[in-house]
Protein backbone atom coordinates (compact mmCIF):
# COMPACT_ATOMS: atom_id res chain seq x y z
CA UNK A 1 0.00 0.00 0.00
CA UNK A 2 2.79 2.45 0.82
CA UNK A 3 4.46 4.42 -1.95
CA UNK A 4 7.52 4.91 0.28
CA UNK A 5 9.08 1.70 1.51
CA UNK A 6 11.54 1.08 4.35
CA UNK A 7 15.06 1.93 3.20
CA UNK A 8 17.57 0.61 5.75
CA UNK A 9 20.43 0.83 3.22
CA UNK A 10 19.86 4.46 2.09
CA UNK A 11 22.28 6.68 4.05
CA UNK A 12 20.83 10.08 3.22
CA UNK A 13 19.27 12.10 6.03
CA UNK A 14 16.23 13.88 4.66
CA UNK A 15 15.45 15.91 7.78
CA UNK A 16 18.02 16.30 10.54
CA UNK A 17 15.45 18.12 12.66
CA UNK A 18 11.67 18.46 12.75
CA UNK A 19 10.12 21.30 10.76
CA UNK A 20 6.65 21.15 12.31
CA UNK A 21 5.89 23.32 15.32
CA UNK A 22 5.75 21.06 18.39
CA UNK A 23 3.91 23.71 20.42
CA UNK A 24 1.03 23.45 17.94
CA UNK A 25 1.34 19.66 17.71
CA UNK A 26 1.04 19.17 21.48
CA UNK A 27 -2.06 21.34 21.69
CA UNK A 28 -3.57 19.48 18.75
CA UNK A 29 -2.81 15.96 20.00
CA UNK A 30 -3.66 16.63 23.67
CA UNK A 31 -1.54 13.68 24.84
CA UNK A 32 -2.55 12.40 28.29
CA UNK A 33 -0.65 10.35 30.89
CA UNK A 34 -1.11 6.68 30.07
CA UNK A 35 -1.60 7.17 26.33
CA UNK A 36 -0.01 5.05 23.61
CA UNK A 37 1.34 7.29 20.84
CA UNK A 38 2.40 6.47 17.30
CA UNK A 39 4.75 9.09 15.88
CA UNK A 40 6.61 9.59 12.61
CA UNK A 41 10.24 9.87 13.73
CA UNK A 42 11.58 12.32 11.13
CA UNK A 43 14.34 14.37 12.82
CA UNK A 44 13.22 13.27 16.27
CA UNK A 45 12.41 16.42 18.24
CA UNK A 46 8.63 16.21 17.99
CA UNK A 47 8.61 12.58 19.05
CA UNK A 48 10.71 13.55 22.07
CA UNK A 49 8.27 16.38 22.84
CA UNK A 50 5.48 13.82 23.23
CA UNK A 51 7.37 12.39 26.22
CA UNK A 52 6.82 15.62 28.15
CA UNK A 53 3.13 14.65 28.43
CA UNK A 54 4.04 11.37 30.19
CA UNK A 55 2.42 8.83 27.85
CA UNK A 56 2.92 5.15 28.67
CA UNK A 57 4.47 4.40 25.29
CA UNK A 58 5.65 6.26 22.20
CA UNK A 59 6.29 4.18 19.08
CA UNK A 60 8.57 6.16 16.76
CA UNK A 61 8.36 4.80 13.23
CA UNK A 62 10.20 5.73 10.07
CA UNK A 63 10.92 4.09 6.73
CA UNK A 64 14.48 5.45 6.80
CA UNK A 65 17.26 4.06 8.99
CA UNK A 66 19.02 7.42 8.66
CA UNK A 67 16.08 9.19 10.30
CA UNK A 68 16.02 6.71 13.16
CA UNK A 69 19.77 7.26 13.58
CA UNK A 70 19.02 10.96 14.05
CA UNK A 71 16.49 10.19 16.75
CA UNK A 72 18.64 7.60 18.48
CA UNK A 73 21.69 9.84 18.83
CA UNK A 74 19.47 12.58 20.26
CA UNK A 75 18.08 10.12 22.79
CA UNK A 76 21.57 9.10 23.90
CA UNK A 77 22.64 12.74 24.03
CA UNK A 78 19.71 13.47 26.37
CA UNK A 79 20.85 10.58 28.54
CA UNK A 80 24.59 11.31 28.66
CA UNK A 81 25.04 15.07 28.18
CA UNK A 82 23.83 18.07 30.10
CA UNK A 83 21.53 20.57 28.42
CA UNK A 84 24.21 22.95 27.12
CA UNK A 85 26.36 20.17 25.69
CA UNK A 86 23.28 18.66 24.04
CA UNK A 87 22.65 21.96 22.25
CA UNK A 88 26.30 22.11 21.19
CA UNK A 89 26.25 18.59 19.74
CA UNK A 90 23.12 19.33 17.74
CA UNK A 91 24.53 22.57 16.32
CA UNK A 92 22.04 24.75 18.16
CA UNK A 93 24.90 26.54 19.91
CA UNK A 94 28.43 27.38 18.71
CA UNK A 95 31.01 24.72 19.60
CA UNK A 96 34.49 23.54 18.69
CA UNK A 97 34.20 20.24 20.56
CA UNK A 98 31.37 18.34 18.87
CA UNK A 99 33.61 15.45 17.80
CA UNK A 100 34.74 15.11 21.42
CA UNK A 101 31.14 15.15 22.63
CA UNK A 102 30.30 12.48 20.09
CA UNK A 103 33.16 10.29 21.27
CA UNK A 104 31.91 10.61 24.84
CA UNK A 105 28.52 9.11 23.97
CA UNK A 106 29.12 6.83 20.95
CA UNK A 107 29.40 3.70 23.10
CA UNK A 108 25.76 4.20 24.08
CA UNK A 109 24.59 3.90 20.47
CA UNK A 110 23.48 0.67 18.85
CA UNK A 111 26.13 -0.73 16.45
CA UNK A 112 24.22 0.30 13.32
CA UNK A 113 23.73 3.87 14.52
CA UNK A 114 27.33 4.08 15.74
CA UNK A 115 28.54 2.98 12.29
CA UNK A 116 26.22 5.52 10.68
CA UNK A 117 27.65 8.48 12.62
CA UNK A 118 31.25 7.19 12.58
CA UNK A 119 31.04 7.47 8.79
CA UNK A 120 29.89 11.11 8.97
CA UNK A 121 32.43 13.07 11.02
CA UNK A 122 31.84 16.24 8.99
CA UNK A 123 28.15 16.29 9.95
CA UNK A 124 29.02 15.58 13.58
CA UNK A 125 31.55 18.41 13.61
CA UNK A 126 29.04 20.82 12.07
CA UNK A 127 26.21 19.69 14.34
CA UNK A 128 23.90 16.69 14.16
CA UNK A 129 20.93 18.88 13.25
CA UNK A 130 22.67 20.42 10.23
CA UNK A 131 23.08 17.26 8.18
CA UNK A 132 19.79 16.66 6.39
CA UNK A 133 19.01 17.47 2.79
CA UNK A 134 16.42 20.00 3.94
CA UNK A 135 18.89 21.72 6.29
CA UNK A 136 21.55 21.87 3.55
CA UNK A 137 18.91 23.48 1.32
CA UNK A 138 18.45 26.23 3.89
CA UNK A 139 22.20 26.56 4.29
CA UNK A 140 22.48 27.30 0.57
CA UNK A 141 19.70 29.87 0.92
CA UNK A 142 21.45 31.48 3.87
CA UNK A 143 24.85 31.63 2.20
CA UNK A 144 24.04 32.45 -1.40
CA UNK A 145 20.49 33.78 -1.76
CA UNK A 146 19.66 35.82 1.32
CA UNK A 147 22.77 38.06 1.00
CA UNK A 148 21.61 39.00 -2.51
CA UNK A 149 18.34 40.26 -1.04
CA UNK A 150 19.24 41.95 2.24
CA UNK A 151 22.24 43.23 4.15
CA UNK A 152 23.39 41.63 7.38
CA UNK A 153 21.96 44.62 9.27
CA UNK A 154 18.56 44.18 7.62
CA UNK A 155 18.53 40.49 8.55
CA UNK A 156 19.46 41.25 12.15
CA UNK A 157 16.73 43.91 12.33
CA UNK A 158 14.11 41.36 11.30
CA UNK A 159 14.67 39.53 14.59
CA UNK A 160 14.51 42.52 16.91
CA UNK A 161 11.47 42.14 19.21
CA UNK A 162 8.64 44.52 18.44
CA UNK A 163 4.93 44.94 17.95
CA UNK A 164 2.93 43.56 15.05
CA UNK A 165 2.55 47.12 13.80
CA UNK A 166 6.33 47.56 13.69
CA UNK A 167 6.76 44.18 12.00
CA UNK A 168 4.14 45.02 9.37
CA UNK A 169 5.91 48.30 8.66
CA UNK A 170 9.35 46.67 8.43
CA UNK A 171 8.06 43.97 6.10
CA UNK A 172 6.31 46.45 3.79
CA UNK A 173 9.02 49.11 3.75
CA UNK A 174 12.24 47.08 3.94
CA UNK A 175 11.87 43.34 3.61
CA UNK A 176 9.34 42.76 0.83
CA UNK A 177 11.37 44.14 -2.06
CA UNK A 178 11.46 42.95 -5.64
CA UNK A 179 14.58 40.82 -5.12
CA UNK A 180 12.90 39.05 -2.20
CA UNK A 181 9.83 38.16 -4.22
CA UNK A 182 11.71 37.09 -7.34
CA UNK A 183 14.44 35.04 -5.67
CA UNK A 184 11.99 33.39 -3.28
CA UNK A 185 9.83 32.32 -6.21
CA UNK A 186 12.89 30.72 -7.77
CA UNK A 187 14.27 29.14 -4.60
CA UNK A 188 10.88 27.84 -3.45
CA UNK A 189 9.91 26.52 -6.86
CA UNK A 190 9.22 22.82 -7.19
CA UNK A 191 12.21 22.12 -9.50
CA UNK A 192 14.71 23.81 -7.15
CA UNK A 193 13.26 22.30 -4.00
CA UNK A 194 13.14 18.85 -5.63
CA UNK A 195 16.80 19.18 -6.58
CA UNK A 196 18.10 20.67 -3.34
CA UNK A 197 15.52 20.40 -0.57
CA UNK A 198 13.00 17.56 -0.65
CA UNK A 199 13.18 14.30 -2.58
CA UNK A 200 11.35 14.50 -5.94
CA UNK A 201 9.11 11.56 -4.95
CA UNK A 202 7.60 13.79 -2.25
CA UNK A 203 6.08 15.99 -4.97
CA UNK A 204 4.45 13.11 -6.85
CA UNK A 205 0.92 14.15 -5.91
CA UNK A 206 1.55 17.88 -5.46
CA UNK A 207 -0.56 20.45 -7.27
CA UNK A 208 -0.35 24.23 -7.63
CA UNK A 209 2.48 26.70 -7.04
CA UNK A 210 4.57 25.91 -3.99
CA UNK A 211 6.33 29.28 -4.10
CA UNK A 212 3.25 31.52 -4.15
CA UNK A 213 1.62 29.71 -1.25
CA UNK A 214 4.88 29.65 0.72
CA UNK A 215 5.42 33.38 0.27
CA UNK A 216 2.08 34.12 1.90
CA UNK A 217 2.83 31.83 4.83
CA UNK A 218 6.29 33.33 5.30
CA UNK A 219 4.75 36.80 5.44
CA UNK A 220 2.46 35.57 8.22
CA UNK A 221 5.44 34.22 10.15
CA UNK A 222 7.37 37.48 9.74
CA UNK A 223 4.56 39.83 10.70
CA UNK A 224 1.67 38.29 12.64
CA UNK A 225 4.08 36.03 14.54
CA UNK A 226 7.27 37.31 16.15
CA UNK A 227 10.55 36.21 14.48
CA UNK A 228 12.34 36.92 17.77
CA UNK A 229 10.38 33.98 19.23
CA UNK A 230 10.64 31.73 16.18
CA UNK A 231 13.38 29.07 16.32
CA UNK A 232 12.63 27.80 12.80
CA UNK A 233 13.14 31.18 11.13
CA UNK A 234 16.22 31.79 13.26
CA UNK A 235 17.78 28.54 12.06
CA UNK A 236 17.06 29.42 8.43
CA UNK A 237 18.58 32.90 8.81
CA UNK A 238 21.56 32.10 11.05
CA UNK A 239 22.16 28.35 11.01
CA UNK A 240 21.44 28.08 14.72
CA UNK A 241 18.91 29.27 17.27
CA UNK A 242 19.05 32.82 18.57
CA UNK A 243 16.94 33.33 21.69
CA UNK A 244 14.29 30.72 20.91
CA UNK A 245 14.34 26.92 20.91
CA UNK A 246 11.97 24.23 19.65
CA UNK A 247 9.90 22.66 22.40
CA UNK A 248 12.04 19.52 22.89
CA UNK A 249 15.25 21.51 23.29
CA UNK A 250 14.07 23.98 25.91
CA UNK A 251 15.76 23.72 29.27
CA UNK A 252 12.48 23.26 31.12
CA UNK A 253 11.72 20.12 29.09
CA UNK A 254 15.18 18.53 29.29
CA UNK A 255 14.82 16.50 32.50
CA UNK A 256 11.33 15.21 31.81
CA UNK A 257 12.34 13.97 28.36
CA UNK A 258 15.44 12.33 29.83
CA UNK A 259 13.37 10.67 32.56
CA UNK A 260 10.86 9.18 30.10
CA UNK A 261 13.13 7.89 27.34
CA UNK A 262 12.46 4.33 28.51
CA UNK A 263 8.93 4.74 27.14
CA UNK A 264 10.20 5.33 23.60
CA UNK A 265 10.41 2.53 21.03
CA UNK A 266 12.13 2.98 17.64
CA UNK A 267 10.81 0.98 14.69
CA UNK A 268 12.19 0.81 11.14
CA UNK A 269 9.00 0.22 9.18
CA UNK A 270 6.26 1.90 7.22
CA UNK A 271 3.37 3.37 9.15
CA UNK A 272 1.04 1.02 7.29
CA UNK A 273 2.90 -2.10 8.47
CA UNK A 274 2.83 -0.89 12.06
CA UNK A 275 -0.90 -0.26 11.82
CA UNK A 276 -1.57 -3.67 10.27
CA UNK A 277 0.19 -5.48 13.11
CA UNK A 278 -1.45 -3.39 15.86
CA UNK A 279 -4.55 -4.73 17.64
CA UNK A 280 -7.87 -2.94 17.40
CA UNK A 281 -8.32 0.10 19.67
CA UNK A 282 -4.70 0.03 20.85
CA UNK A 283 -3.33 3.52 19.98
CA UNK A 284 -4.47 6.83 21.46
CA UNK A 285 -2.51 9.52 19.60
CA UNK A 286 -1.15 9.60 16.04
CA UNK A 287 1.51 12.16 15.07
CA UNK A 288 1.52 11.57 11.31
CA UNK A 289 3.60 14.55 10.15
CA UNK A 290 2.81 15.13 6.45
CA UNK A 291 2.74 11.46 5.49
CA UNK A 292 -0.32 11.80 3.25
CA UNK A 293 1.65 14.14 0.97
CA UNK A 294 3.43 11.02 -0.27
CA UNK A 295 0.47 8.67 -0.67
CA UNK A 296 -2.10 8.30 -3.42
CA UNK A 297 -5.78 8.84 -2.63
CA UNK A 298 -6.34 5.08 -2.47
CA UNK A 299 -3.34 4.48 -0.21
CA UNK A 300 -4.34 7.38 2.04
CA UNK A 301 -7.88 6.03 2.43
CA UNK A 302 -6.52 2.59 3.29
CA UNK A 303 -4.27 4.15 5.95
CA UNK A 304 -7.19 6.11 7.41
CA UNK A 305 -9.18 2.87 7.64
CA UNK A 306 -6.36 1.23 9.60
CA UNK A 307 -6.15 4.26 11.90
CA UNK A 308 -9.89 4.02 12.53
CA UNK A 309 -9.46 0.33 13.37
CA UNK A 310 -6.46 0.70 15.67
CA UNK A 311 -7.37 4.03 17.23
CA UNK A 312 -8.83 4.13 20.71
CA UNK A 313 -12.01 6.09 21.38
CA UNK A 314 -11.19 9.55 22.72
CA UNK A 315 -7.84 9.72 20.96
CA UNK A 316 -6.69 12.04 18.19
CA UNK A 317 -4.75 12.07 14.96
CA UNK A 318 -2.80 15.08 13.67
CA UNK A 319 -1.30 15.58 10.22
CA UNK A 320 -0.27 18.41 7.91
CA UNK A 321 -0.80 19.26 4.24
CA UNK A 322 1.64 21.31 2.20
CA UNK A 323 0.57 20.95 -1.44
CA UNK A 324 -1.47 17.77 -1.42
CA UNK A 325 -5.01 18.23 -0.06
CA UNK A 326 -5.57 15.02 1.89
CA UNK A 327 -8.22 14.51 4.56
CA UNK A 328 -10.15 11.71 6.17
CA UNK A 329 -12.58 10.11 3.67
CA UNK A 330 -16.24 10.86 4.25
CA UNK A 331 -17.08 7.20 4.78
CA UNK A 332 -15.01 7.26 8.01
CA UNK A 333 -16.40 10.57 9.28
CA UNK A 334 -18.27 8.92 12.16
CA UNK A 335 -15.09 7.21 13.38
CA UNK A 336 -12.63 10.06 12.69
CA UNK A 337 -14.39 13.33 13.48
CA UNK A 338 -12.70 16.52 12.22
CA UNK A 339 -11.91 19.16 14.85
CA UNK A 340 -11.94 21.94 12.28
CA UNK A 341 -12.44 24.80 14.72
CA UNK A 342 -9.43 23.78 16.79
CA UNK A 343 -7.32 23.29 13.65
CA UNK A 344 -8.34 26.74 12.35
CA UNK A 345 -7.29 28.26 15.67
CA UNK A 346 -3.94 26.50 15.85
CA UNK A 347 -2.74 26.75 12.24
CA UNK A 348 -2.09 30.54 12.38
CA UNK A 349 0.09 29.91 15.46
CA UNK A 350 2.38 27.59 13.48
CA UNK A 351 5.89 29.05 13.63
CA UNK A 352 7.21 26.66 10.95
CA UNK A 353 5.71 28.37 7.92
CA UNK A 354 5.63 25.49 5.46
CA UNK A 355 2.18 23.95 5.68
CA UNK A 356 -1.08 25.05 4.12
CA UNK A 357 -3.37 23.00 6.34
CA UNK A 358 -3.47 21.35 9.76
CA UNK A 359 -5.83 18.43 10.30
CA UNK A 360 -6.98 17.25 13.70
CA UNK A 361 -9.42 14.37 13.99
CA UNK A 362 -10.95 12.82 17.09
CA UNK A 363 -11.36 9.06 17.36
CA UNK A 364 -14.95 8.15 18.17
Amino acid sequence: MSQISPTPDIPRIRYAQCWEDADVLLQALDVRPGDVCLSIASGGENTLSLLTRRPDRVIAVDVSAAQLSCLEIKCVAFQQLDHERLLELLGARPSQRRLELYQSLRSGLTPATRDFWDARPAIVAAGISTGGKFEVYFSLFRRYVLPLIHSHADIEALFVPGTQESRDHYFDEVWDNRRWRWLMRVFLSRPVMSLLGRDPEFFRFARGSLAEAALARVKQALTVLDPAQNPYLQWIAFGRYRGALPHALRRENFEIIRDHLDRLELRLASIESILKESPEASIDRFNLSDIFEYLSVAASEAAFAQIARTGRCGGRIVYWNMQVPRACPQRLARQLQPLDELAATLLPQNKAAFYSALHIEALA
